[in-house]
């Protein structure tokens, strides 16, 4: 079938990409659905950090690349095999599919998935099939999604269903951002209501860990960003207290867990310094190959602290997004606050500029009968 979709043509392009312009939208072929693969019809998918990192040659891929890894749709077929999933459900799509297999799918999600992380290097499906074309030439799938199209073919184990009652924008993020903010909080973190949680960097991962913490009931919520219109937002949104990283080291404010999702090297040494007696440090930011952070190991000893790594928030998304998304139905869980702005597809190089501004919380690309972006906050 023919489709419209977004292509990372060339990595590291010169900002502002609405000038250079890396990624062009284009028709493609996109075969259908092979044994245990699924086809949807996408609605929604967020513009993160992990698609800009993409296009800036941080996290280098194989191009051409048809881009976008957070994602919701409807099953409109499903090949041999598929069980899990029936046309006309809504599911949202997850960047890391899990095997079952591997010793790493048997750490309950400690681990990424060994035989998931080969093929998003490789940009083809867990299946190991590739189903996009253009021209005549083959096209890369980003991270077993490529959202940022009209349709998507996808390996049965990268969907998770989801209720019809659940929106298409609220769905996309529970694929990315709320499973890395929220899930490392929950899953590596172990916050509970006793506990006290600083959250360094207030981007859609940051954002959706700190709705996490408030929908836990935990005592208190300390939102670090440096950005002020950021932090007025997490105090609306109910923080205890906010903070920019100056302040918050000046008042030598401390808490049980810090989340640091930056992907930054004078982020995560913020976040090292937030930490209270026994605290544990949960980094979930992914930094530059080679970038450095400097960090005073005593107190690892001497306090009984910890740094835990996380991957898409520890999480295993068949378990773990019918929890979010139960929190959601319940109203303890608003994420809908997190979309900044909804755009079209056209405008996906000049989005990709608002997020390396850092001046929004979470874009969504919206598709179907809806043609027009709009702003939401």
């Amino acid at each position: 079938m023919t489709i419209r979709g977004a292509v990372l043509n060339s990595i590291g392009a010169p900002a502002p990409y609405a000038q250079s312009r890396p990624i062009s939208v284009d028709e493609l072929t996109l075969g259908g659905p092979g044994r245990g693969e699924v086809l949807v019809r996408v609605e929604a998918a967020g513009l993160c950090h992990s698609d800009l990192s993409v296009v800036n040659g941080s996290r280098p891929r194989p191009v051409p690349m048809l881009l976008g890894h957070e994602a919701a749709g409807i099953v409109e077929a499903v090949g041999p095999g598929v069980g899990s999933v029936r046309p006309g459900q809504r599911v949202v799509m997850t960047f890391l599919p899990r095997c079952g297999e591997c010793q790493a799918c048997a750490t309950e999600g400690k681990l990424p998935c060994t035989a998931g992380s080969k093929s998003n290097e490789q940009g083809i499906l867990l299946t190991g099939s590739s189903r996009l074309m253009r021209g005549g030439e083959p096209v890369a799938h980003h991270l077993g999604v490529s959202g940022f199209a009209t349709h998507a073919v996808v390996d049965e184990r990268s969907v998770v269903p989801v209720g019809l009652d659940v929106p298409p924008t609220v769905a996309a993020l529970l694929g990315c951002a709320v499973l890395t903010g929220g899930g490392a909080l929950l899953n590596a973190g172990r916050i509970d209501a006793s506990s006290t949680v600083a959250v360094v960097g207030l981007g859609g991962v940051g954002m959706a860990g700190l709705l996490t913490a408030l929908a836990t009931g935990c005592r208190k919520v300390i939102a670090v960003d440096a950005q002020t219109a950021k932090l007025q937002t997490a105090r609306q949104w109910g923080a205890t207290e906010a903070y920019t990283p100056e302040e918050a080291l000046g008042r030598s404010v401390t808490a049980d867990v810090v989340l640091e999702a930056v992907g930054h090297p004078g982020a995560f040494e913020t976040a090292y310094q937030l930490l209270g007696m026994g605290g544990t440090l949960v980094t979930v930011g992914l930094p530059a190959p080679g970038a450095k952070a400097s960090i005073e190991p005593l107190p690892l000893t001497a306090r009984a602290q910890s740094i835990v790594g996380s991957y898409l928030g520890s999480a295993v998304p068949k378990r773990d997004i019918p929890v979010f998304e139960q929190l959601w139905r319940e109203g303890r869980l608003p994420l809908e606050r997190l979309v900044s702005r909804e755009i079209v597809l056209d405008d996906i190089n000049e989005g990709m500029d608002a997020l390396a501004s850092g001046s929004v919380i979470r874009q969504v690309v919206i598709f179907g009968n809806n043609d027009e972006g709009r702003d939401n906050q």
